[in-house]
Formats: structure tokens, C-alpha cells, sequence
């Protein structure tokens, strides 16, 4: 089949579109208002961007009101924000803080979840979520589509703290997903929950790239002294 969005009809009963780009992390999103409420919501457009110094982005699209959401205003308006893991434990409490709630309503306390103060900023964290990334804000990329939800807000943070459970670090000192169980979007209303996984190492490539590829800070750091060393000590290449 072959159709052009918003131009021909697909003929599907759902469209397929968001299907098609599967499996998708789960930004769970975090804020506080100007005023002190608080707020979370899920975010299924949610992705790191680079490692050193870490960024994340989420999109979110207008509400059907043609507004935009609560999470924007809010990130924009205090400049943070924090991405708790979403994880099969908690997926009931993701589903219910996705819904559509009046500005000000704490879905924390709606969802029955713990509040847990984040360390560099102030914004409230899930102290159940065995992961967390405290984010200042960076920009917005606002992205025009058709009314009333097609326009899309593109959040971009930095990462300036991270947390993680000690529970979730297996022997060999890896974040083991076999203990966080993280869910992730699928098509339609599916979701997917990670168990396992396997390992598959590029050929050829030098330690390097094979450290830039796992997002080493640490690994790119030294590269650069090493860069500095054999340039003359200018860093330029």
C-alpha cells in the first residue's frame, strides 16, 4: 500500500502511522508550575539527543482545545523539568497520569504515587521510578500542523542529574532492564515491556567510536586530551 498523510486515505480502519516507528520511550515528564503545583503527564514522542553534555527532547502536540499542554507552559515558564523512567510496575500509574485534567490538578496524588525532591532543581520526582534525569531547559522547536492538535511543541533539555536506583545495577555494573521493566509506545494503544535483550558489537570500529556509540562522556573527554597532545596542545585538528 502507499498513501500520503493527510492527502490520500491510507483505507485502514486506524492509521498506521505512529505504528509504523515502534518501540518508543516514554517520556515521563515531570514539572512544577510558577505557583508550586504540580504536575506529570506521559509523553510518547521522548528520546536522548547526545551524551556529553547529555540532552533529551519531547514533543508534545497541541491539546484538542488547540492549546498547548501543561507541561510546556510550565517548563518554559520555570526552566525545569525531570524524566522519570516509566516503567511495568507503574504502568497503571503512567496510564492514569495521561489523562486530560484542568492546569493546577496534581496528578501525583491522583495517580497514588510518591513524590520524591529532585536534587539541583526544584521539581518533584516519582520516588518510585528506578530512574531519573534532572533537565534544564534549552529550547523549544515548535513544529505548525493543522488544528486543533496537529501543531507540536519539541522540549529540549540538558541533563544535569541523573538518578539510579542501586537495585537496578546488576553485577557486572550495568542498568539492567531485566529489574527496571521498561514499557515503551507502541501503535494504536499497545505497549511493549522490555525484558531482554541482546548485544551486537560493529565491526571494526575503533575503541573511540565504540565509546562515542555507548554516549561516554568519560571516553570522550579523553579523546579530546589525546587530540590536544598530538596537536601541539592547540585542540585543533
Amino acid at each position: 500500500m502507499f498513501y500520503e498523510p493527510g492527502v490520500t486515505d491510507h483505507g485502514l480502519f486506524h492509521d498506521p502511522f505512529k505504528a509504523c516507528v515502534i518501540p518508543r520511550p516514554i517520556g515521563w515528564i515531570s514539572t512544577k508550575s510558577p505557583s508550586g503545583a504540580c504536575n506529570l503527564a506521559p509523553y510518547s514522542q521522548f528520546n536522548n539527543l547526545t551524551f556529553d553534555p547529555p540532552y533529551v527532547m519531547f514533543s508534545s502536540n497541541q491539546t484538542p482545545q488547540n492549546t498547548r499542554k501543561d507541561t510546556v507552559v510550565n517548563v518554559e515558564a520555570t526552566g525545569h523539568f525531570v524524566w522519570n523512567l516509566a516503567t511495568y510496575p507503574l504502568r497503571e500509574a503512567v496510564n492514569i497520569t495521561a489523562e486530560q485534567v484542568p492546569y493546577g490538578v496534581d496528578e501525583f496524588e491522583r495517580a497514588g504515587l510518591s513524590k520524591e525532591q529532585a536534587s539541583l532543581i526544584d521539581v518533584p520526582m516519582v520516588k518510585e521510578s528506578p530512574v531519573k534525569f534532572e533537565c534544564v531547559y534549552h529550547s523549544t522547536l515548535r513544529l505548525p500542523g493543522n488544528p486543533p492538535m496537529g501543531s507540536v511543541d519539541v522540549i529540549i533539555g540538558r541533563v544535569v542529574g541523573v538518578h539510579i536506583s542501586d537495585e537496578a545495577i546488576n553485577e557486572q555494573g550495568l542498568l539492567d532492564v531485566r529489574r527496571t521493566e521498561p514499557i515503551a509506545r507502541c501503535g494504536y494503544y499497545q505497549y511493549a515491556v522490555i525484558r531482554e535483550t541482546f548485544e551486537m558489537v560493529i565491526p571494526g570500529l575503533d575503541e573511540s567510536l565504540l565509546k562515542g556509540l555507548e554516549g561516554s562522556a568519560r571516553g570522550n573527554r579523553e579523546l579530546e586530551e589525546r587530540q590536544k597532545k598530538e596537536g601541539g596542545g592547540d585542540g585543533e585538528q
